[in-house]
């Protein structure tokens, strides 16, 4: 994966955990549907298995970060 999509990514989950740090559940939403559409198009063209691990990790982050943004919004 280029460094500057990986770069982006990395960049992109800071904003949604100081969402949810902020207690901004909406935005934090807003902004993990933007991560996850990102995310598929970066699954889609990937071709290294090093890409496809390093992608499923934030798979999972996510769907974790999501699970917070539930509780924090108290079921969007």
């Amino acid at each position: 994966m280029e460094d500057h999509k990986l770069n982006a990514l990395k960049a992109n989950v800071q904003e949604i955990i100081d969402l949810i740090a902020n207690k901004n559940a909406t935005e934090a939403n807003n902004k993990l549907v933007e991560v996850s559409e990102e995310l598929d198009d970066l699954l889609d063209f990937s071709e290294d298995d090093e890409d496809l691990i390093e992608i499923s990790k934030y798979q999972v982050l996510l769907n974790q970060l999501h699970q917070k943004i539930i509780a924090l919004n108290g079921h969007l």
